[in-house]
């Protein structure tokens, strides 16, 4: 017999909460934060075949529904806590169920972050997430804080996301093992929660890729005032993507999206500050150029020369 609504929300999604003072059962989850903290709220919606392909494994999907989430978190510098799951599905499918639960719970529990609560029904599959993390009171990484003359940075590697895409597409052909990192770059990525903590007090500002560098960083200085110089060539790239041609290249790290790494920016004296950060994170991370207080983002080359550029910023009702 098939599984009904509450049987598989008790069969695959109802834990034990250590920190909340309600879970799973009720009308409403009930937590609050500790004392002296705030509460960072975010919420992000993936529907099959705008946000992943049908062809994702389940507990890949499970996972990047949560880490996209945790990436919010990680740009504002806020500790996970807690999230509600909403999940429409056309049926009942306990081996999608059972992956699905598997690689969202496993990164849940990486970074300690409850399942409180959420909503099933029959429908397209969607899968909405909404997070909640904790931070002191006024310690927020912000898209607003940034500074002309602040120092530049991204994290990790940018493109390999919308590589995999392009292989998807049909427009590049990888072998098997390249594609497979590439493609768990796209189905897997690692929110950066422990860099977004380590940054507090180091970064003026900050915010996670998602719709590519060029479109998430214009956030950033529209909300600062300020502009910038992006140093083209500094960006980091996988040999994977290294050894493509220069334009696909510009294309994926600029304007690919999907990377979930943090592009933020520091005061240039706090270098040693933002290397430390890095370390203790254990990830790596990389200048990118410098924030000027003239309005514009101006793009150059390895020797200093401009780069024109048409790329554009991901949009759900324009792409």
């Amino acid at each position: 017999m098939p599984l009904g609504e509450f049987d598989l929300i008790a069969k695959y999604f109802t834990r034990t909460v250590t920190r909340a003072a309600l879970g799973v059962g009720d009308d409403c989850a009930l937590f609050a934060p500790a004392p002296g903290m705030q509460l960072a709220v975010s919420s992000d919606m993936l529907v099959e075949g705008r946000h992943f392909l049908p062809t994702v494994a389940p507990d890949r999907l499970g996972h990047k529904a949560l880490a996209v989430n945790l990436s919010d978190l990680a740009a504002c510098g806020a500790k996970p806590v807690a999230f509600t799951l909403a999940l429409a599905m056309p049926r009942v499918d306990e081996r999608f169920l059972d992956g699905f639960a598997r690689g969202l719970l496993a990164l849940a529990d990486a970074h300690e972050c409850e399942l409180i609560g959420g909503d099933t029904t029959q429908g397209p599959l969607n899968l909405c997430i909404t997070v909640f993390g904790e931070l002191p009171q006024g310690q927020a990484l912000l898209r607003s804080g940034a500074r002309a003359g602040d120092d530049l940075y991204v994290s990790g590697t940018l493109g390999d996301a919308r590589l995999a895409l392009e292989v998807f597409r049909g427009t590049v052909a990888l072998a098997g093992a390249a594609f497979e990192r590439v493609r768990v770059a796209m189905e897997q990525p690692q929110p950066r929660v422990a860099l977004g903590l380590a940054l507090r007090g180091v970064a003026t500002s900050a915010i996670d890729i998602s719709d590519g560098l060029l479109g998430d960083l214009a956030h950033v200085l529209r909300r600062s005032g300020v502009g910038a110089e992006l140093q083209v060539d500094a960006l980091p790239r996988s040999d994977v993507l290294a050894a493509l041609p220069e334009a696909l290249q510009r294309d994926c790290t600029l304007a690919g999206g999907d990377d979930y790494e943090l592009v933020f920016s520091a005061a240039p004296g706090d270098a040693a500050r933002v290397a430390a950060a890095a370390r203790s994170a254990q990830v790596a991370v990389t200048r990118i150029g410098r924030l000027h207080a003239d309005a514009g983002l101006r793009l150059i080359d390895r020797h200093g020369r401009p780069v024109a550029h048409t790329f554009g910023s991901f949009d759900h009702f324009k792409s």
